[in-house]
């Protein structure tokens, strides 16, 4: 792939240490989940208490969206072929591994710009953040949805060849969390209609066809959600449910998301845990992370113009719409910090994508006008050396 978007061969090599890097992490990822538990060894091990299937158990009848469609992913490797719980995470980061080379190929392909953080470059740093690798490396619904949302996005980007990519793609993700396929649709729908690259006609239609998928999924999604419909009033009284299931006694690092107002929750959501927050060493180096982030996104308004925005690839536009929506979503119903990190990871690169290519762009821009300023300081030069050789008297030979 690195090959036929024609990338340099550094960018080629980065691509074969992540591989290796990301095969750790599902390594790592087994170690972790085996010594402090969750739901990834239930999903292999078909230990998840909330799926009861009554009379003859076979494949397909696990089918079904959320965590009976993982059990159907899991049950040929793990019930037929009795591959290992190790094994299964190698697998599932192997999914996670295609949507990590996926945006590293259309970042390096179409940025315009590079930037730098103490010295050190924004890309390809960010694609060895740890939780990016963490929550991508193993069995469960994050690895799937992180995968099927790459997929999607590089798949519209070049909407003409790979359309039919797109459908598989968002199949995956509407499955494994119906909520989080229909914002995707919904979002992508919206960055083609605000999108200039793409012709009126084909907009249109394209967006045509996103709205009459969200409309066709809307049902179902209620269905999923247990809500009656997508009134702010149905979202809060899901999240109040999903607050006070999440600040359980059980439940660590957990915060009191009730008494917060709206900054601090969205600030919470998007930038905790910093390292005070820390309870593990995972929270810890994530950290690290939260806090490029909250640097990044103090560069928004000074670097924020229509014509960046309008230039800005297809793909950061659909993952930030969708971001927009998830993240208001989540801000009001997950108030433990570990599940935070978790469920952030599907969609908060696009948001650390999308401050990336802001200041990029600009760059790009300054860039370009300092050339400018070259040249034409160049031509004045010349036009000046020129004139001075007209005005020179002629030499006499001897």
């Amino acid at each position: 792939m690195a090959k036929k978007f024609g990338l340099p061969p550094k960018y080629e090599q980065h691509l074969h240490y992540l591989l290796f890097y990301h095969v750790f992490f599902s390594c790592f990822f087994t170690w972790y989940i085996l010594n402090f538990g969750g739901d990834s060894q239930g999903y292999w091990k078909f230990g998840m208490e909330q799926v009861i299937i009554r009379g003859d158990v076979s494949w397909f009848s696990y089918f079904g969206d959320g965590t009976t469609f993982i059990l159907w992913l899991c049950y040929i490797p793990s019930q037929l072929m009795g591959l290992s719980y190790l094994t299964g995470n190698i697998l599932f980061g192997f999914f996670g591994f295609i949507g990590i080379r996926y945006l590293f190929v259309m970042v390096a392909d179409l940025f315009p710009a590079n930037h730098s953080v103490l010295n050190i470059p924004l890309f390809p740093t960010v694609f060895y953040f740890l939780n990016f690798h963490f929550w991508s490396a193993g069995v469960g619904k994050d690895t799937i949805c992180f995968w099927g949302i790459a997929w999607f996005l590089f798949a519209i980007q070049q909407y003409k060849s790979r359309w039919w990519q797109a459908i598989f793609a968002l199949f995956f993700v509407y499955m494994a969390r119906p909520h989080i396929g229909f914002a995707l649709l919904a979002g992508s729908g919206i960055a083609i209609l605000l999108g200039s690259e793409i012709k009126p006609i084909v907009k249109i239609l394209l967006s045509s066809v996103a709205l009459a998928g969200v409309i066709y999924l809307s049902s179902n999604t209620l269905e999923a959600l247990r809500i009656e419909d997508f009134s702010i009033e149905s979202m809060e009284d899901l999240a109040g449910k999903k607050v006070g299931n999440l600040n359980s006694s059980y439940v660590g690092s957990g915060v009191d998301l009730a008494s917060y107002s709206w900054p601090m929750k969205l600030f919470t959501y998007m930038f905790r845990p910093l390292f005070f927050d820390a309870h593990n060493f995972v929270a810890f180096f994530s950290s690290f992370e939260n806090l490029l982030y909250l640097w990044l996104s103090l560069f928004i308004y000074h670097n924020w113009s229509t014509e960046a925005i309008r230039n800005m690839p297809l793909f950061i536009k659909a993952g930030m719409i969708t971001f927009i929506p998830v993240t208001i979503a989540f801000m009001n119903s997950l108030s433990n910090l570990g599940i935070v990190m978790r469920m952030k990871n599907m969609t908060m690169i696009y948001f650390l994508l999308f401050c990336f290519f802001l200041i990029a762009y600009n760059k790009h821009l300054r860039l370009l006008k300092v050339q400018e300023k070259m040249r034409y300081f160049q031509r004045r030069e010349e036009i000046i050396k020129g004139k001075a050789e007209k005005a020179a008297p002629p030499s006499v030979s001897p």
